[in-house]
């Protein structure tokens, strides 16, 4: 029995589910900036403010964000385990899945706890 300790959860269908509400969480908050953009056809930096100092949106703004985290660590899991195979790389393919995998989790901590600075303010 082969255990993957790098993916999200220990279930196909989970990363699945997860992808799939993440991928709902993205187009809604995409749906709510558009919506602002055509609300506000003149929007400055003080509307701009004004959207994101409301704590509904710096909340909804979070959760997106984290779900954008998550839905990308999934594409890229997925992704390192499609195409990094041993038959290509030999025996550095472990290695090498490991390299990108820590690498892609490594960017998703450091956009998150930037986003989290920038929402926040801290």
């Amino acid at each position: 029995m082969v255990i993957s300790v790098t993916n999200l959860s220990r279930s196909g269908l989970s990363d699945w589910i997860i992808q799939r509400a993440s991928a709902v969480i993205l187009a809604a908050y995409t749906l709510c900036l558009v919506g602002s953009f055509l609300v506000h056809p003149e929007m400055d930096y003080a509307t701009w403010r004004g959207i994101f100092d409301n704590t509904a949106m710096r909340i909804f703004s979070l959760i997106t964000l984290a779900a954008l985290c998550a839905h990308g660590w999934i594409g890229m899991w997925t992704i390192s385990t499609d195409y990094i195979l041993p038959l290509q790389f030999g025996s550095a393919a472990t290695f090498l899945r490991l390299l990108f995998q820590g690498a892609c989790i490594l960017l998703a901590v450091v956009y998150l706890i930037w986003g989290i600075q920038i929402l926040w303010g801290f």
